[in-house]
């Protein structure tokens, strides 16, 4: 059930890109950060390919989000000192944002759409060797592409809420193995942790 229902996604995740790419031009009218770089998220870079499995993988995807990444990102490099990150959002605001975390060496790109296609070529591309993923993200795809290379992923500053774990559970198939994949969790609250490990999160 489980590989019938992420063969699904895979196929719907494919099929929504036109619809993606009309909502990049609708946003963009308003916010034309979402027409910069279009192609990044689908897999497409201008950036050099890695060599070497050297960046860390930090997916903020708002405003929010990067803010909080901030605090997470000053903690790693004290521990770390050079070490090179890979910043990804879905927004032009958490994106903007996130200029103000560059240090040289770094990397940052649109978060990849959900798509088989669009998840193998960012992770071949950019070679990530852990994943530290803000909040709520937790994308099918993209975690299971992680867990085939031995990418560990964690979820950080978790929080999950009644109403979201409802959705989530309605979507067992989908939502437990992605979940389940997690390397670690470090949920914002006990009761957030708790809600998580309803999913499988370890």
């Amino acid at each position: 059930m489980q590989a019938i229902a992420l063969r699904l996604y895979a196929v719907l995740m494919w099929l929504a890109q036109p619809l993606l790419r009309r909502k990049l031009a609708r946003r963009g009218r308003t916010e034309p950060g979402y027409l910069q770089h279009i192609e990044e998220r689908f897999g497409a870079y201008t950036q050099p390919a890695e060599t070497a499995s050297e960046l860390v993988w930090v997916h903020a995807v708002s405003l929010g989000e990067t803010r909080a990444a901030a605090v997470l990102l000053k903690a790693l490099r004290a521990q770390q000192p050079g070490v090179r990150v890979l910043l990804t959002h879905g927004t032009a605001t958490g994106r903007a944002e996130g200029l103000g975390l560059f240090r040289p060496g770094d990397v940052q790109v649109w978060q990849p759409w959900d798509s088989v296609a669009a998840v193998n070529r960012f992770f071949t591309h950019f070679r990530p060797r852990l994943g530290l993923l803000m909040e709520t993200e937790v994308w099918p795809n993209a975690v299971a592409a992680a867990a085939q290379r031995h990418i560990p992923v964690v979820l950080v500053n978790a929080r999950l809420s009644d109403k979201s774990l409802q959705q989530a559970e309605a979507m067992k198939p989908l939502s437990h193995p992605a979940y389940g994949a997690l390397t670690a969790v470090f949920a914002q609250t006990g009761d957030d942790a708790d809600r998580l490990r309803q999913l499988g999160a370890p």
